[in-house]
């Protein structure tokens, strides 16, 4: 009866840290992301005034978004389709190029497993905007990309790819967040029990119908997890259309955000597009959960 006690009481202790964590800084500064959304604006210095009463609050600033979406005023619209469709385009391709990488990585690398793994982590060890630069250098009127395409010379192309091209953005992401989506591929194909793959081998499976019906299913969860830890940060990017674009043809909802901060006064319809961003996430999310407790049913 003690010990079942003490283990009554141990995962909850255990938990602590965690939800302690998620208090301070998560639920804490949503509560303030609230409060200024639903707070009030300085007249004179047109700073915000966060109301921490509920009862107070005033959706004045967040009904101004929501009526700026659609229709004759809907000049947010444009920004937030434009996220959902280049989010969802390069999360694909992220995919497309992480899971044989992963694959091979985790399943056929052998002994060049460490070497792998060193080489996917590697762009870590490098700035974001540095890396970004770089492709600012090669993508410029006079970079290596159109002198490639213009063979050295022989043809002249006037290709100018840094003034608002959709798919320079758009691969821009890819770049930059394909090592989010390769190393949690590669963890959980590293963890598939050997003996089930062996087994659907023994039982007459093909290399191929083995990887269709057994790995790619029990991988499931794994896939839904990289693509959600690829395109929420996604969603909030600013940075990749301002250095790769700097265009209002490719504004994303972050760079909604980021313009709203910095403009006086419409700090709290920044805080309105955080909360639409954070209610579109939420749905991804309760899927993966749903996911992970069927794949948990199943296995046991």
């Amino acid at each position: 009866m003690v010990a079942r006690t003490r283990n009554s009481a141990l995962w909850p202790a255990l938990a602590m840290p965690g939800i302690l964590w998620l208090l301070l800084f998560f639920l804490a500064p949503l509560y303030v992301v609230l409060a200024i959304v639903f707070g009030e604006v300085d007249p004179i210095f047109r700073t915000p005034i966060p109301v921490w009463n509920p009862l107070d609050w005033n959706p004045a600033q967040f009904s101004y978004v929501l009526t700026h979406i659609v229709g004759a005023n809907g000049v947010f619209g444009p920004a937030l389709l434009r996220t959902g469709v280049y989010v969802l385009a390069a999360s694909a391709l992220c995919l497309l190029i992480a899971f044989p990488v992963a694959y091979y990585t985790a399943r056929l690398s052998g002994r060049w497993v460490g070497i792998l793994l060193t080489a996917l982590i590697a762009p870590f060890w490098i700035s974001y905007m540095m890396r970004m630069l770089a492709w600012v250098n090669l993508l410029q009127d006079d970079g290596l990309v159109n002198r490639m395409l213009g063979l050295g010379g022989l043809f002249h192309v006037d290709t100018h790819w840094l003034t608002g091209q959709p798919v320079v953005v758009v691969l821009g992401l890819v770049y930059g967040y394909v090592p989010y989506m390769i190393l949690p591929l590669y963890a959980g194909l590293d963890r598939l029990p050997q003996a089930t793959l062996e087994a659907a081998r023994d039982l007459g499976a093909d290399r191929f119908g083995s990887f269709w019906r057994v790995t790619l299913p029990m991988c499931r969860p794994t896939i839904v997890a990289a693509v959600l830890l690829t395109c929420l940060p996604m969603l909030g990017d600013y940075f990749t259309s301002d250095m790769l674009s700097a265009s209002p043809k490719t504004a994303m909802v972050g760079n909604l955000i980021n313009d709203s901060v910095q403009s006086p006064g419409q700090t709290g319809q920044a805080g309105a597009f955080v909360m639409l961003v954070l209610l579109v996430t939420v749905l991804p999310m309760f899927y993966y959960v749903r996911v992970t407790a069927r794949g948990d049913e199943v296995s046991t």
